[in-house]
């Protein structure tokens, strides 16, 4: 049944609330680091900077190792979403298509392990890294990435692996296709937009995550970009408004780039697997 006008145009309205709820604390960032002190320090803030100025931009970058942090934070990112991709893609396969004991324990710890907040395993954590000497150390900081993203990421590609259709790789057994031919040529393109999806969730946790790496980084050279926006906050926890909303303006332009991106290949992808 269709739903009347009434109720569409209440879930449209809905949409709408959420869409201003999202998408105001950005417009009011950008208004924000354009702003120069004068009107940050104004008691009637405006929605759009009277005299805009890149100033805060110049002194950000003067402050803080800005590019550096930068290439931390990209390094640790790529380096979690592939890894993450290369493990999760195989095991969410066998245990999507071959469903046994093991698979549905697996399944139960993906959904146990994400109950665990971050300060209940952050001290055995330590005491782990430290012996493998990987503290203050980026490999360190990927590895603990990978296996907290690893869960999810899992859980999200074996709901994708269930959608290919079991009869599509009979087909092609019946063909004479191999069991990896299957895997390459028909079940792999079928797949494209899960881990295309499921890379771009792990990238994005990782580049956005703030306590492992403040715990772990010690020196500025190998702090990541959250961790470096922290230094913009005075001694007294006055902040810097200005470069530290300019900061924060660059540091969330990857994430909606890469989406913007990926977002139509996503669809392509889509369009393309039901299609074959």
């Amino acid at each position: 049944m269709k739903p009347s006008r009434p109720a569409r145009a209440g879930q449209y309205l809905a949409l709408l609330a959420y869409l201003v709820f999202l998408v105001f604390p950005f417009l009011w960032l950008i208004s924000t680091a354009f702003k120069p002190p004068r009107e940050l320090a104004s008691l009637h803030p405006t929605w759009i900077p009277e005299d805009p100025t890149f100033a805060n931009f110049r002194q950000a970058f003067d402050e803080q190792p800005l590019l550096r942090a930068a290439g931390n934070s990209l390094l640790v990112a790529v380096s979690t979403a592939v890894i993450a991709l290369v493990i999760a893609t195989p095991m969410a396969y066998v245990m999507a298509r071959h469903r046994s004991f093991v698979s549905r324990a697996a399944t139960g710890w993906v959904v146990v392990s994400q109950a665990f907040p971050f300060v209940l395993v952050i001290i055995p954590l330590f005491l782990i890294l430290k012996n493998l000497h990987l503290i203050n150390a980026l490999p360190g900081l990927i590895m603990v990435y990978v296996v907290w993203a690893l869960p999810f990421a899992l859980w999200m590609l074996v709901g994708y692996v269930r959608a290919v259709p079991r009869e599509l790789e009979e087909a092609a057994a019946v063909d004479g296709a191999g069991r990896l031919r299957v895997l390459v040529s028909v079940t792999a393109p079928l797949l494209a937009p899960g881990i295309v999806a499921t890379g771009l969730f792990a990238f994005i946790s990782a580049w956005n995550e703030f306590f492992f790496a403040l715990v772990l980084m010690k020196t500025p050279e190998r702090q990541t970009l959250p961790v470096i926006l922290t230094h913009f906050l005075g001694a007294e926890g006055v902040a810097d408004l200005g470069p530290l909303a300019a900061a924060a303006f660059l540091a969330t332009l990857p994430s909606l780039v890469i989406f913007a991106v990926i977002q139509k290949r996503i669809a392509g992808g889509m369009l393309a697997g039901a299609v074959k």
